[in-house]
């Protein structure tokens, strides 16, 4: 495994990490605790350290799993992020929440939830500009990160070419920002990186396998069940996509070289991208997933030795 800085932090993660919105039940299957300790356990065993969730994959319901994980085993290998803003009501139904008298009740189940004391990473979650711009949130969190319980403040934001809230990143104390990036969605190059990089704001890149799409195993005319959120993807675009998958694999894929590695190490060959978060089904996926920080350069501006 490779490790970076992750911006003006202090902390070291791993460029591969774990991202968890399949624990909550909408990526077509449920998950037990006994199938998310394996996947964890797999993690850790290959030097991962890092853990993206969400108070709204599932109500809580992520959170919980990864806390009956961390309750077993070493709280402090681990870097944990979550985020605050919605409260999931049933699949794929969320309201918005972003209110600090609201945010404050979610940290609250989260670090219950999660069962520890601290949350490494507390990222604003796509929520829009006019949550964001609330001055009583960022003082009610800023002396969360004072008291402790929250080491670092994150943005995910939910357009991937929000120059509102990333130029604003640093005036609110927040020193990462999680974004869509892959091959197949390259908007934060043309604004959102530049902003990273002039802020020293650590990156988290999410979805870099464009929904399992960059993985290489769906054809044109993939259907998906009802109880996976790719069923809500408009077809004929999830069609161009796959079309457009099957150009890459055939012109820019190495020989031989496994498609979601490619596309992993793809993401981070970039000077903003700090770590991406693959989310993972089985041990399995994990292993293939960690496999792409072989192809991962040394030559990196936030690169250094755990």
């Amino acid at each position: 495994m490779k490790y970076r800085r992750l911006g003006k932090t202090d902390l070291n993660v791993s460029v591969i990490g774990v991202g968890t919105w399949q624990f909550g039940g909408e990526w077509g299957m449920d998950f037990s605790q006994e199938a998310v300790d394996q996947i964890l356990d797999k993690a850790k065993d290959l030097g991962i350290n890092l853990i993206d969730t969400a108070e709204c994959y599932g109500d809580h319901l992520s959170e919980q799993l990864i806390g009956g994980y961390l309750k077993k085993n070493r709280r402090e290998d681990w870097i944990v992020a979550t985020k605050f803003g919605h409260h999931f009501h049933d699949k794929f139904s969320r309201t918005n929440h972003y209110g600090a008298a609201e945010v404050q009740q979610q940290l609250e189940k989260s670090l219950q939830a999660l069962q520890t004391d601290y949350i490494d990473l507390y990222q604003f979650h796509s929520g829009p500009d006019e949550a964001f711009d609330n001055d009583d949130l960022w003082t009610y969190l800023d002396k969360q990160v004072q008291a402790g319980t929250i080491r670092h403040l994150g943005l995910s934001i939910a357009k991937n070419d929000n120059m509102h809230q990333t130029s604003a990143a640093t005036s609110v104390k927040a020193k990462a920002i999680q974004v869509v990036y892959n091959r197949l969605d390259q908007k934060p190059e043309e604004g959102v990186f530049a902003s990273c990089q002039q802020q020293d704001l650590g990156v988290l890149a999410r979805v870099p396998l464009a929904s399992g799409y960059l993985s290489g195993k769906y054809k044109p005319g993939s259907v998906f069940g009802g109880n996976d959120v790719r069923h809500r993807h408009d077809q004929e675009h999830v069609n161009k996509l796959l079309l457009q998958v099957e150009e890459i694999k055939k012109n820019e894929v190495p020989e031989g070289m496994d498609m979601a590695q490619w596309a992993l190490a793809w993401c981070l060959k970039h000077p903003a991208v700090t770590t991406v978060i693959p989310g993972s089904k089985s041990p399995a996926q994990v292993e293939a997933n960690a496999k792409a920080a072989d192809y991962v350069s040394d030559e990196h501006p936030q690169a250094m030795s755990k």
